[in-house]
């Protein structure tokens, strides 16, 4: 915030540069290279964006033509959809199952997409993605065309030792991926409306260039701030990452202790939890005062499931999961 203020000052109070302060974009290959091991070119593989879910529909437009296919996860982000609407782009579900991790089950695919969309930490199942699963998806791309969106909005939030890695990390890579990063949850700066996008040159280049007619860049404030969050001590990453964990471990405590344990939580700030047979969102609400994302918005497979959000004071959550232990017990002896 300091160094977003200290800018809030003419003559840098005005149009910043459309493809923004170079400063920022090596502060933002510095970033990859440390928590990566990916070395970036900062003029020729970064975006600069006004925020990750602008991304989304900014890289549908770039990758797909009207009439292609556009591969998301089922279930996934909704706003993967809106992007691939306002594309023109026709839709093809990627099966993640609950019985393979919800990895991309890529031989499902009955054509070759344009666009093959993966997002790991994942919204909603709150998996990470498996040895493999980036690769599989390059190769892919490589051997039959289109190209691979890789969403890291999550990629702080990895637990119990594990670690969310960049699809740049994988071999061929820079050639057919593109990766969206989000300060939003690594860096609390979620109103600030920033993010980026980078990899593949060509990719990067179209988004850049819908980014030229469609936006006046984002403000130098707001740049020299994000720069200043990706250099500075990442202490308060670990300490975010520890308090969702803890959070994490409250609510599936009392889910498992009634009796209805969700899916293994290994990152992100959500729990997917599969409703016992019978029990709905609206009567959870209804009955426990507490609310829950209904499965179903996330994708035809997400039907049966519901999204729990660790994103709440931990009184509210502990609150929350006392409710819901409380339901479940007496709902599974009479229901289950």
């Amino acid at each position: 915030c300091e160094a977003a203020l200290q800018t809030a000052t003419p003559p840098v109070d005005g149009y910043p540069p459309f493809d923004v302060h170079r400063d920022l974009r090596e502060a933002i290959a510095e970033r990859y290279a440390a928590d990566h091991g990916v070395a970036i070119d900062p003029e020729r593989e970064v975006a600069v964006l006004p925020g990750t879910k602008t991304g989304i529909m900014l890289a549908c437009l770039a990758a797909a033509e009207r009439g292609d296919a556009v591969a998301l996860p089922d279930p996934g982000y909704p706003d993967y959809l809106s992007g691939a609407a306002l594309a023109g782009a026709r839709v093809l579900p990627l099966p993640l199952d609950a019985g393979a991790g919800f990895q991309p089950d890529l031989g499902a695919l009955g054509e070759d997409p344009a666009l093959l969309v993966l997002n790991y930490p994942s919204n909603p199942t709150s998996a990470c993605e498996r040895p493999g699963t980036l690769e599989a998806a390059v190769a892919r791309a490589q051997a039959r065309g289109g190209w691979v969106l890789h969403d890291l909005a999550y990629g702080f939030l990895a637990f119990d030792g594990r670690r969310a890695r960049s699809v740049l990390e994988a071999d061929g890579a820079r050639d057919v991926a593109l990766e969206l990063w989000s300060p939003s949850k690594v860096c609390g700066m979620a109103g600030w409306r920033v993010g980026f996008a980078v990899g593949a040159p060509e990719l990067v280049a179209r988004v850049q260039l819908l980014l030229d007619h469609g936006a006046a860049g984002v403000w130098t404030g707001i740049q020299r701030g994000l720069a200043a969050a990706l250099r500075g001590p990442q202490d308060d990453v670990a300490e975010r990452r520890e308090v969702y964990r803890r959070r994490r471990d409250v609510l599936v405590g009392a889910l498992t202790a009634a009796g209805a344990p969700p899916a293994p939580a290994e990152g992100s700030f959500y729990v997917w939890w599969r409703l016992p047979e019978g029990l709905t969102a609206e009567r959870i609400l209804a009955e426990a005062r507490v609310g829950v994302a209904p499965g179903e918005g996330f994708g035809a497979r997400g039907r049966g499931w519901a999204r729990l959000s660790l994103a709440l004071p931990e009184a509210d959550l502990e609150e929350a999961a006392v409710r819901l232990q409380d339901l479940v017990s007496r709902y599974l002896p009479v229901h289950g």
